[in-house]
């Protein structure tokens, strides 16, 4: 594996605990594995054990980002570097991060862990049918989606990924990450040490979005539970999570699954593989799409099949990452990325009950009396 493979003096044996891997898959995961895989990488493993099409993939754990962590010290170097740190200095939180995160990105890694890590990438790639599959690397933090604190989105992710060495690479980055000012800041002022919050990285097959965005089973307007909202634009989905474009913007009644609101957006720029560099890159949407709808309505449809899916195994609203796959035929092209409980409406006291206007009952019972087919 070339230099990667180079070890410090220390030996991380002292930092294993007996029984607890440092690579798993995602399907071994539920959403009991948070202080193994983090929020992320839990949620998946429950999806997929749940019937829901997920893209396959793998997990360093958070036992395995420790042992990296345990090698030469550098978990007593990064607790000195961040001690007593005042986080309304910007400039000692930027110093501090930026000394953090260069010495994590050039910690090697041991052979032991490089050689699973590689293992495993062969694997998915076997799997997968593709050699050196294209993966996205993900930060899965413990402390991701917290009742009393959210980090999620504070951690890297990284697109469009082939070679283990590429691999490597961005699983340091995504550790890394777990040190930015903004991060540090954030679990200091709410009371979180560094050793309360550790983080694992997933490696998931791409999906070579033609269409991607978020989905929302309670309108994150109003949070009118009878609804599902899904937003979209072409390519990969991170236009739409970034704010980067306003994307296409559907409304689905959650009982009927009929579309009862719909946007089209112009959709200026999309995320997207280079073919000549196989890199994910921001481009230009042709003029002549941008205004194009970018989900036909059987896949808004099936969208909102899945959402209520998801959201009656949670048993919460939820707040749903997906793609649609453009290398594989329809009706079975379309993949959940992520899957979170919402925050924001399902934290609030729900109203008492009754026929609301604008509500699933209301809707079928208008549509009836109209003589409009519901089902």
């Amino acid at each position: 594996m070339g230099s990667t493979s180079t070890l410090r003096p220390h030996s991380p044996a002292a930092a294993r605990i007996p029984g607890q891997p440092l690579v798993c898959w995602l399907e071994e995961c539920s959403k009991d594995s948070v202080p193994l895989v983090g929020g992320k990488c839990s949620s998946l493993g429950e999806l997929i054990n749940a019937g829901v099409r997920v893209p396959p993939g793998f997990a360093l754990t958070t036992q395995g980002f420790r042992s990296f962590l345990s090698v030469g010290g550098l978990d007593r170097e990064i607790a000195h570097l961040t001690h007593d740190i005042d986080v309304d200095d910007m400039d000692a939180l930027e110093r501090a991060s930026a000394r953090v995160r260069s010495v994590i990105e050039s910690q090697p890694f041991t052979t032991e862990l490089e050689d699973t890590v590689a293992e495993c990438y062969r694997k998915l790639s076997v799997r997968c049918g593709v050699p050196a599959v294209p993966v996205a690397v993900r930060s899965s933090a413990t402390a991701e989606d917290l009742p009393d604190a959210s980090f999620a989105g504070q951690q890297d992710t990284y697109l469009w990924i082939r070679g283990v060495d590429g691999v490597l690479d961005r699983m340091r980055r995504c550790m890394s990450s777990l040190y930015t000012a903004r991060a540090i800041a954030y679990r200091k002022q709410r009371g979180y040490g560094d050793e309360q919050v550790a983080i694992s990285v997933g490696i998931q097959k791409m999906a070579n979005a033609y269409t991607a965005g978020v989905m929302f089973t309670i309108h994150p307007a109003n949070g009118d539970r009878s609804v599902i909202v899904i937003d979209s634009n072409f390519g990969f989905g991170e236009s739409v999570v970034s704010g980067e474009v306003t994307p296409d913007h559907f409304v689905v009644n959650k009982v009927t699954l009929d579309i009862i609101d719909r946007t089209i957006s112009r959709k200026e720029v999309c995320c997207t593989v280079d073919p000549k560099t196989q890199q994910s890159q921001t481009i230009e949407v042709p003029h002549e799409r941008q205004t194009v709808q970018s989900l036909i309505d059987d896949e808004i449809t099936e969208l909102a099949w899945m959402g209520k899916q998801i959201e009656m195994h949670y048993g919460r609203p939820m707040d749903i990452e997906w793609a649609v796959d453009k290398n594989l035929p329809s009706g079975g092209n379309i993949f959940i990325l992520q899957a979170r409980p919402e925050t924001v409406w399902s934290s609030r006291p729900r109203p008492a009950a009754a026929v609301r206007s604008g509500s699933a009952m209301d809707y079928i019972l208008t549509s009836m009396l109209a003589g409009k087919k519901v089902s």
